[in-house]
């Protein structure tokens, strides 16, 4: 399976830390080497740099790493191929717009007999299930709020529903961003943790890299970061709640009340 990895702040925040020790998982500590993937956004434009070449021997990579790009919402992600070959239309995250502004789209799992239809509002340009998805959930939004983007809260249950109806196809962990909120869904593993003051000393598992946050941060400042598996080994990462859609603005999880699972359809 492939790996995710988010970033949600209250201030503009570089990811340069987790990115580190995200980026050896393709194919350093771990064996996802069929391409990897980040989108920064700014403002309501956004940043999106891919690869199909394994992110520990990306210049590309290395670029990001040591670049200090920063933004409110960032989505990452490694590849391990399920279906789609190894090639640039096929490697996460995806963009489309919608509303007039981007939307970031990534996806770890595997969606088996899916098939549902497009009406060509939007079209995958790869062959991945992940794509497909996005492609589907970007139309179902597009006819359930004809008139333009709705409340958080009317959007965030029209997500939740949608995750609902295709996780029933598979595992279906994924990040979604509009550059105002993040949207997180997990079906087999994605954790997160909250950083904010007092901030701590962490200590990354995959790299020997150390960062005192104290140092480069304020005491206002808190930032979100949602990983497939937790990236240190000296702080306590959370599990994400089975078969939900969260959502973090401003650093944090928001308070909400899921609304009840449609019952079981055939993709349409």
């Amino acid at each position: 399976m492939c790996q995710l990895l988010g970033m949600n702040c209250n201030v503009p925040t570089d990811i340069c830390f987790s990115f580190t020790g995200f980026q050896a998982r393709g194919g350093t500590t771990d064996t996802h080497r069929d391409g990897w993937g980040i989108a920064f956004f700014e403002g309501k434009g956004a940043r999106l740099f891919l690869d199909h070449n394994p992110s520990c021997e990306s210049p590309l990579a290395a670029l990001v790493r040591h670049y200090p790009i920063r933004s409110l919402n960032v989505i990452a992600h490694i590849r391990k191929a399920t279906q789609g070959r190894i090639s640039l239309e096929n490697t996460h995250p995806f963009s489309r717009e919608l509303w007039g502004r981007y939307w970031i789209f990534a996806h770890n799992g595997n969606l088996t007999n899916y098939e549902p239809t497009l009406d060509g509002s939007f079209l995958p340009v790869g062959q991945t299930d992940s794509e497909l998805a996005f492609c589907r959930l970007l139309q179902d939004l597009r006819q359930r709020f004809p008139a333009g983007m709705p409340p958080e809260e009317a959007l965030h249950a029209a997500i939740d529903e949608f995750a609902a109806q295709t996780r029933r196809f598979g595992s279906f962990n994924f990040l979604l961003s509009n550059g105002d909120s993040l949207f997180a869904h997990r079906t087999t593993e994605l954790h997160y943790i909250i950083r904010q003051a007092p901030f701590p000393v962490a200590h990354l598992m995959d790299e020997d890299m150390t960062v005192d946050f104290s140092e480069v941060t304020t005491p206002n400042d808190r930032v979100a970061v949602i990983v497939t598996k937790p990236l240190t080994d000296n702080e306590t990462w959370h599990p994400l709640p089975v078969g939900r859609v969260t959502r973090f603005h401003n650093g944090a999880p928001v308070a909400w009340q899921p609304v009840k699972s449609p019952p079981s359809a055939e993709a349409r």
